[in-house]
């Protein structure tokens, strides 16, 4: 038996996505980043860092990640990796 070519796909498959519209406007998340400010924290931190060997971890990501556990709870490191990886409103917050 042969079976024929898949025509289009590709296009059932394809979609335009936006982060951005995904998380709503009185998330908890959103009105936490609008008065959040982490733009120091890199030049801050940056004579603690090496540049040697493997990277290091982007501390504001890792604060970031630290407030959504803080905030929902979440008190073991893997979860944590594991929610920000699956929940759009935690990976939005941690784009920054």
């Amino acid at each position: 038996m042969m079976l024929g070519e898949q025509v289009g796909l590709q296009d059932r498959l394809s979609y335009e996505f936006n982060l951005e519209d995904r998380v709503p406007n009185d998330h908890l998340l959103r009105r936490l980043d609008a008065v959040l400010d982490l733009n120091w924290l890199r030049s801050e931190l940056s004579p603690f860092y090496s540049h040697t060997g493997c990277p290091s971890i982007d501390p504001e990501l890792m604060i970031r990640m630290l407030l959504v556990g803080y905030c929902y709870s979440i008190r073991s490191e893997r979860r944590l990796c594991q929610d920000v990886e699956l929940n759009l409103a935690y990976r939005w917050f941690c784009q920054g």
